[in-house]
């Protein structure tokens, strides 16, 4: 392994998902001036996620369907060739 390829500053660290409010303690080298007091009582770096897997439809299974057409069909309806096989 190379040195002096991955930093050292790694700390606990947590994370916020603000839609679902839902918190998770992990370690990171991200910087941020906010902090907070985790379960354990002791007090840790704050960053506040927009998305995470506790709200992303992937993982939720709560994906609602927009468009009742397909993308394909949408494709191909969008750039058909008019007069095609002339």
């Amino acid at each position: 392994m190379k040195k002096d390829t991955h930093p050292e500053e790694y700390r606990e660290i947590v994370f916020e998902d603000a839609s679902a409010e839902k918190r998770f303690l992990t370690r990171s080298t991200l910087t941020t001036e906010k902090t907070t007091t985790w379960e354990d009582g002791k007090e840790y770096p704050l960053y506040t996620l927009a998305i995470s897997s506790y709200s992303h439809p992937f993982y939720t299974g709560s994906q609602r369907l927009v468009d009742s057409e397909g993308r394909i069909d949408k494709f191909r309806k969008k750039y058909a060739r008019k007069g095609a096989g002339k």
